[in-house]
């Protein structure tokens, strides 16, 4: 698998050196805003790499990776999600306090030429999330080839604040990947790549006016953690967490990220006009059981940039903007965070190597409760309105960012210690320890799971590094509700499609008042999946015009018995 006889990484090198530290200008994704919002899932090409073939790449609405979308907090909000791979997918929307039918894990696979409608209220706080593949056992080779992107919440709270909020201004993105290129400047798919990607971008550089600059920075990497700095030593302060502002801002000359986590944080360059400074990973600090500390140099976890210092992005400080943001607030927000005494049980999990299962794994292979992901296994029902305290043990060698879906929670301790300030606001990824000797590393969280019951659609936990996650490094839960009504069961004639045929749209009509849709699935005559409709909106019906001239069946989940019927409707010429 590796390595080339003249990795990339290295060309890169002597490049940078002959022509006196060359850059390329960070790319900024394009935005969209708004309740609506279209999302088309290709296959393309990118020039990454300045000179030869141009890079087979995956991406939403673009090149590579996908456009940033801003919601609004209480907004409802309309996806359509429009799959023009050759391959499934699924679209997992990071972070979102969302019904599991439309968290986009991997039961919700959209199949090739097919439009997946989720929808959703915003719940959530003011912070930066992400949406990124999430089909299984396929999840490290789309989000190799770039399909993600980011999603930002704005809330009353966020904008009463004097923060940078000027898009590519002074309000920064940062996707933070690495990439291994082949010969033919070609993507390998591999756990770490020899090539440090910024935005999409080599050897990244960026102009920011004189004045207090927000980054908001995401560690899109396949493995890597970094261990971010500036050049120069100075002092960041990180504003939030996964899940929203902290309390007050957190002063850093370091913050080491996982994979699947965000932050955003405050950097202060008011008169310094005309200066540069480097955003660097300073990687050669890791110890061997985090992500990116190992010092591999072949196989296939070798990599040139393992237990190293590296740059992240050239700064150019240019002059300020007309309404420049020249000082860091003191105070951000009154969170009230959950504690342990708000429990009502303590979950066990664990986290182990893969000794047990040799033949099966192999030897770099890890599992959670000592077992693989079964795609219909539920590991755990939990009651609706349970505040839980899930405790993680570890007797792994090495160090794995935790995720759930659905909630955002507080960190009660890792190895019995108080998280650090700024690890101490919402959260959805956690970073479990390795064990130190033949101690076994214990981390414990807290969350309350106050809404979406659902007992068809789980929610999912797993290690974000999408190697492990593939190898069956994941579990799922459901949220159950006592007052759901699971026992009204309906006849084959619970409803009725008209106008049949159709030309433009369809509607429903159920025969019984206490009907209503949990899914939707349109079929066309070859049994291919055209449209999937989340518990779907039904009262103006459903737009068939994209859909082309033939016979369709149409299946409908009824919401309260679960059984599914079936329908069929022609669209004519």
């Amino acid at each position: 698998m590796k390595k080339k006889l003249l990795p990339l990484f290295f060309i890169i090198f002597l490049t940078f050196h002959a022509k006196g530290q060359s850059y390329n200008n960070l790319w900024i994704p394009d935005t969209l805003s708004g309740t609506n919002f279209n999302l088309r899932i290709i296959d393309t090409f990118a020039q990454i790499v300045n000179t030869g073939n141009q890079t087979i790449t995956g991406a939403i609405n673009g090149k590579f990776w996908g456009p940033t979308i801003f919601v609004n907090k209480g907004d409802l909000i309309q996806m359509n999600v429009q799959n023009k791979l050759k391959d499934s997918v699924t679209i997992h929307w990071h972070g979102m306090h969302l019904p599991a039918v439309m968290d986009g894990g991997p039961h919700q696979i959209i199949p090739p030429n097919t439009i997946w409608k989720p929808y959703w209220t915003v719940k959530n706080d003011a912070a930066t999330y992400w949406y990124h593949p999430h089909l299984h056992e396929i999840a490290m080779e789309q989000i190799t080839k770039g399909i993600g992107g980011l999603l930002i919440v704005r809330d009353a709270k966020e904008k009463s604040l004097a923060l940078p909020r000027k898009y590519g201004i002074d309000d920064i993105p940062l996707i933070l990947s690495d990439r291994d290129f082949n010969s033919s400047n070609q993507f390998s798919i591999v756990p770490y790549g020899d090539s440090m990607l910024t935005n999409m971008t080599l050897r990244a550089k960026y102009d920011v006016p004189a004045q207090v600059v927000r980054f908001r920075v995401l560690n899109a990497a396949i493995e890597r953690s970094f261990n971010i700095g500036f050049s120069d030593g100075r002092t960041f302060y990180v504003i939030t967490s996964d899940g929203g502002l902290l309390n007050e801002p957190v002063a850093k000359t370091k913050y080491l990220l996982h994979a699947g986590e965000r932050i955003e944080i405050l950097v202060n360059f008011t008169n310094q006009n005309g200066s540069s400074v480097d955003l660097k990973a300073y990687n050669s600090l890791l110890g061997n059981n985090i992500p990116g500390g190992e010092n591999f140099v072949n196989g296939p976890f070798g990599n040139f940039l393992g237990k190293k210092d590296f740059n992240i992005l050239r700064i150019n400080v240019i002059a300020s903007t007309g309404t420049p943001i020249t000082t860091i607030p003191n105070t951000l927000a009154s969170n009230t965070y959950l504690k342990a005494s708000d429990a009502q049980l303590t979950r066990q999990l664990t986290i182990s190597d893969s000794a047990g299962f040799p033949n099966i794994l192999g030897p770099n292979a890890f599992l959670i409760n000592r077992k693989m992901f079964k795609i219909n296994y539920n590991e755990y029902n939990v009651p609706l309105n349970n505040t839980e305290i899930w405790q993680i043990t570890s007797s792994s060698i090495f160090g794995h960012p935790f995720h759930i879906h659905d909630v955002e929670f507080n960190i009660l301790s890792i190895n019995g210690v108080a998280p650090d300030a700024s690890q101490a606001g919402w959260k959805d990824v956690v970073f479990v320890p390795g064990r130190t000797g033949g101690t076994n590393s214990v981390v414990k969280f807290i969350a309350k799971f106050d809404d979406f019951a659902d007992p068809l659609h789980p929610f999912m936990y797993h290690c974000h590094i999408a190697l492990h996650e593939d190898e069956g490094m994941m579990g799922q839960f459901i949220v159950t509700s006592t007052t759901a009504n699971r026992d009204l069961h309906f006849s084959n004639d619970q409803f009725t499609v008209y106008p049949n045929p159709a030309q433009d749209r369809i509607f429903i009509r159920y025969h019984s008042p206490n009907q209503s849709a949990y899914y939707i699935k349109i079929i066309d005559a070859l049994g291919r999946t055209k449209l999937m409709l989340p518990q779907p909106q039904l009262e103006n019906g459903i737009d068939i015009q994209n859909l082309k001239a033939g016979i369709y069946h149409l299946l409908l989940t009824d919401q309260h018995s679960k059984m599914t019927s079936s329908r069929t409707f022609i669209k004519p010429e």
